[in-house]
Order: structure tokens, then C-alpha cells, then sequence
């Protein structure tokens, strides 16, 4: 666990993710209240590998459940292995017989079977998905769930009651309850608005674009070879195109391939025309490369 604040902030950084004190101080304050997080903000912005770099500073176990349309509690909580149990029932049918075969009657043999079910629905058939496997993991866990706002709102119902008591019921075995409460972070692109129920269970996180010389830190972190003019001019572009009426901001991962691409053609200053030449690696609608082409003027300002 952070320490502190501070402490956050450089653990983060010496993964490679540069964050605001904000971004800091909350976590750091979640992971001391046992909170759950919700993470909101543009697609690009970090969420995702905010989680994923919150398990390698602390060496925490990372689970990630990757939300959609559709996502059932099966497919998040845990499956019944069928076909496994089936084999069992072939390879185990003699034994079967032997022990149904002193019975009289068929309520008889029904009531005698019913008493060998555990055998069958046991730890050993259980199939766990990514929440039964954040609360039984006896090791500090980062439970990543992933554009929660692709669910659909029954799935964000169950998930409450997992978020409430971080424990969930398998009729068959009982209740599992977690012995070590997981760190839970949620993320959202704000595709559907969050229920009020869910954000009172969870501190609110929003993540914008980042100031320009945030940005500048994180191209020269995450692309060394860039150098420091390179840097500052490409983020000053990229912070112009953003104020554009675009279809798709561009993102941070977007920036950071731009920095690599200008660096490969060894570039050292922002040339108009490369830059121009590489717009596709920044922006990923034809109509925004030609408005981004059609406001040069603006963006290479100097």
C-alpha cells in the first residue's frame, strides 16, 4: 500500500505513469477507506493502465474483467464446468450403479443420488471468473473492471451487491465471502451515465487530457528519443488540434505514436510537412486529418 501521497506519485512514476496529485491523493485515500474507485474521462486518457500500473508498484495480483454488451454474472462471477462433469458421470457409472442398485424404488434411487450431488458440485467443477477469482485470491489484488459503461444496467445491479459486502452466494456451496478485500477500480468512457447507486459506493475519479506540460513529461518518459524540443512542439500541436471540432481527440497513446513516428524519420524539431505526412498516426477519421489539414496554420503557429 502507498504510504502517502507522495509516495504514490513516485511509485506510479517508476512504472512509467505520470499522474496529477489529484489522481494521487485518491487512490492513495481509497486504498486506506477499502473504497472502490470509478474512474471516468475520454477513451485514451490512462484509466485502464492507471490500474494496471497500481498492481506493479505494489506487486499486487491484477484481475481484469473487460466489460461489453451482454456481460452476464456468469460470465463474471463463475461457470459450472459441464462438460467435465459429464465425463466424471461416464467414468463414474459404475459405481453409480453399485450404489443405486439396492434401492426399490425410484424416489428411492432419486433421494439416494441427491445425497452424492456435493461430489459433483464442488471446487473441482467450479470455473471462476474474474470477481470470484479478485475475492478469493489470498494475495493484494487490483480488480480492474473495464468500461463498466458497456454493461447493461442489470449486470451494474449485481455488481453493487459485490461491491457492498465483497462476498457473492454459489447455491451449491454457499456463501463466499473475500478474506482480503480486493482494490477495486472501475473505469468508464461515459458511453451510458452511471447509476446514482453505483457512484455512492465509489470515490470519483474524472481523468481529462492533461495540462501540456504533463504531456511533455510523458512523451519524454515514454519516448526518450524524443528529444525536448521535439516534445514541446509536437504537444503544443496536439493540444491545438484538440480545440478543433474533431470526430476523435486525439489521446495520449496517440501522441506517444506520433512522438515514435517523428522520431523514427529523425526528426528533431515539428516540420510542417512530415507532420502533415504523419497525421494518420494521430488521428484516426479521414475528415479530422483533413480539418487538422485545413487549420495548419493554426496548429504550426510558432
Amino acid at each position: 500500500m502507498f504510504t502517502n501521497v507522495e509516495h504514490a506519485i513516485q511509485a506510479l512514476e517508476s512504472q512509467k505513469y505520470i499522474c496529477s496529485p489529484e489522481i494521487a491523493t485518491t487512490i492513495f485515500l481509497a486504498m486506506k477507506m477499502e473504497k472502490p474507485v470509478l474512474v471516468e474521462g475520454p477513451a485514451g486518457v490512462g484509466k485502464t493502465e492507471l490500474g494496471k500500473c497500481i498492481a506493479s508498484a505494489l506487486n499486487m495480483d491484477l484481475i481484469r474483467l473487460q466489460c461489453y454488451e451482454g456481460l452476464d454474472e456468469a460470465k463474471a462471477l463463475y461457470e459450472w464446468e459441464y462438460a467435465k462433469q459429464l465425463l466424471y458421470t461416464q467414468i463414474l457409472k459404475d459405481k453409480l450403479s453399485a450404489i443405486l442398485e439396492c434401492e426399490k424404488s425410484l424416489a428411492d434411487a432419486v433421494n439416494r443420488l441427491s445425497g452424492e450431488e456435493d461430489v459433483f458440485f464442488s471446487e473441482r467443477f467450479l470455473v471462476p471468473r474474474p470477481i470470484l477469482q479478485a475475492i478469493t485470491n489470498s494475495r493484494p489484488t487490483v480488480l480492474l473492471i473495464d468500461e463498466i459503461d458497456k454493461s447493461d444496467s442489470e449486470f451494474e445491479a449485481f455488481l453493487l451487491e459485490v461491491l457492498s459486502d465483497f462476498q457473492v452466494s454459489i447455491p451449491e456451496i454457499g456463501t463466499v465471502k473475500a478474506d482480503r478485500k480486493p482494490f477495486v477500480l472501475l473505469t468508464s468512457n461515459n458511453a451510458r451515465e452511471m447509476s446514482d447507486a453505483l457512484k455512492r459506493r465509489c470515490l470519483h475519479l474524472y481523468i481529462d487530457f492533461p495540462s501540456r506540460e504533463l504531456e511533455e513529461k510523458i512523451v519524454s518518459l515514454k519516448v526518450p528519443e524524443c528529444g525536448a524540443d521535439l516534445a514541446r512542439e509536437l504537444v503544443k500541436a496536439v493540444h491545438k488540434i484538440r480545440e478543433l471540432p474533431m470526430k476523435k481527440e486525439p489521446s495520449i497513446s496517440e501522441t506517444l505514436d506520433w512522438a515514435k513516428a517523428l522520431s523514427l524519420l529523425g526528426c528533431e524539431v515539428l516540420k510542417e510537412d512530415v507532420a502533415i505526412s504523419t497525421f494518420n498516426f494521430l488521428l484516426k477519421y479521414e475528415k479530422d486529418i483533413e480539418l487538422a489539414k485545413k487549420n495548419r496554420k493554426e496548429i504550426f503557429v510558432h
